[in-house]
Order: C-alpha cells, then sequence, then structure tokens
C-alpha cells in the first residue's frame, strides 16, 4: 500500500466565535434572517463546505449567552463555552476538545458567507508550504466573507507565549503584526468578486437591512443556497441595496 494512502488525514474543523454582547449591535447574532436566526445561517453554508470535518460554535460562559447556546445545540451543532475577553483561549480550548488538527477560524456575523471560499482557503492551505492562508488582512473581496486557516499548534503556540491584550481577543492578530515569523498567504479575490469596500458582515443594524433584503431576494430562486456570484449578480441589477449600509465602518483593532 502506498506511504501516502497510509498518512492520516488532518482533521480540518471550523470554530465560530459568536456571543450576545456587542457594543454596537448587542444580540445581533440571534436576529431573524427570513426564518432563522444569523448564526444559523452562517452554520447552515459552512454545513456545505466540502473539506470541514466538523463545525464548533466557540460562545462564553456568561449568562446572556445562555438562549445562543441553547439555540445552536437545539439546531444539532456542537458548542463550547469558555472565557468571555480571552478569545484566544476559547478558540484554542474548542479546537482540542475537537481534536482539531487544522483551524479554520470563522467570526459569527457572517451569515453571507459562501462555502466555496472557505474550502478555497483550506485547499490552498493544504496544497502549499505555508502556516497561514487568510482573506481578512489584504482585503479584496467583500467584507464579511472571511476565512483564516492555520494548524492549531501554530496557535497554541501564540496562546502559549503571547499575552498581549488585543491578540487574546482578536485570535488571528499575532500572525499579522508578526508576519516576518510566518508563512502567510493571502487569498485575492477574481475581478468580478473584488469589492473590498462592500459590507456583507453583520455588525450594525443597517447591514441586518441589507443582508435580509439579500436573503429575501435569492434564498427562494436558489433553493439549494446561493453565493458570491448570485449576491455580486443581484448587486449589479440592483446598486441601490449597496448603499443601505455603505455609512458603516468597522473599528480599528488599536487605537
Amino acid at each position: 500500500m502506498s506511504s501516502k494512502l497510509l498518512e492520516k488525514r488532518p482533521r480540518i474543523v471550523a470554530s465560530v466565535e459568536v456571543r450576545m454582547g456587542s457594543s454596537r449591535f448587542p444580540g445581533k447574532v440571534l436576529e431573524d434572517i427570513c426564518g432563522k436566526p444569523a448564526v444559523i445561517r452562517l452554520l447552515e453554508r459552512l454545513k456545505s463546505c466540502v473539506y470541514l470535518d466538523d463545525i464548533i460554535v466557540a460562545t462564553t460562559t456568561e449568562s446572556q449567552d445562555d438562549v445562543l447556546a441553547d439555540c445552536v445545540v437545539k439546531m444539532g451543532y456542537k458548542i463550547f463555552r469558555g472565557s468571555e475577553e480571552d478569545v484566544l483561549e476559547r478558540v484554542v480550548l474548542a479546537h482540542e476538545k475537537m481534536k482539531s488538527d487544522i483551524v479554520v477560524e470563522i467570526t459569527g456575523d457572517c451569515p453571507l458567507l459562501d462555502p466555496q471560499i472557505v474550502d478555497l482557503g483550506v485547499a490552498t492551505f493544504l496544497n502549499n508550504d505555508c502556516d497561514v492562508v487568510s482573506n481578512t488582512h489584504k482585503l479584496s473581496f467583500p467584507q464579511g466573507v472571511d476565512v483564516q486557516v492555520f494548524k492549531l499548534d501554530t496557535l497554541t503556540w501564540v496562546h502559549n507565549n503571547i499575552d498581549d491584550p488585543a491578540v487574546r481577543e482578536h485570535v488571528s492578530l499575532y500572525f499579522y503584526e508578526s508576519k516576518e515569523k510566518f508563512r502567510i498567504i493571502h487569498l485575492q479575490a477574481p475581478p468580478c468578486w473584488h469589492q473590498p469596500h462592500y459590507r456583507f458582515q453583520l455588525d450594525y443594524k443597517e447591514d441586518l437591512q441589507f443582508i435580509r433584503k439579500v436573503y429575501e431576494s435569492l434564498m427562494f430562486d436558489f433553493p439549494e443556497g446561493f453565493g458570491l456570484t448570485e449576491i455580486m449578480n443581484l448587486l449589479a441589477e440592483k446598486p441601490a441595496l449597496i448603499q443601505i449600509n455603505k455609512q458603516c465602518v468597522e473599528k480599528e483593532i488599536r487605537v
């Protein structure tokens, strides 16, 4: 038998960092999007990914997240509850529970995430000699179709050695601020998807209004699921939709 066939396939698990607390939009992850909570819309999209072996939702032990945990478990998804402020520890412990080899880091504010982009990130990681694959640091895709991929061992090293509060809160920040230590592949969007100023994530009520409009426009025409191509075609036909949340901006990680 070929030695390659004897090699253990790495276990690839997506973790979704999510909580009810939000200074800008509390409870956003359970807001209704065409009959289902936003976080469930995201998890359903991740279930369509070819490369994922499993999914774990990483939320906090705070009582306000009980309702979120109940929703996730009721819908059949796995959950881990840990520190609210030390998100890095929460994610590492969640993946240790899942016995992951490769981490696919997803934030819970991406109900328009395209499974094909997640698969592209994982495939790129598997087929190259690198430490990190990401489309979040050098933006070319619309904001909110984010994927980051790295080994759990690499993230565990950061967890064990870096105490910077910003790194503890923003799980992958150390990779980008110490890029000389890591081999990073930055995914670049093809021209048809290159719109880094488009906002597809859920941070403001205007974002929710935009996302609902997208689902209302596409979900019945594409019952098996729609992705970035269908969304971009919709926005080309109805450019006024982009104006709904155009004024919303991201806060700086370090100030």
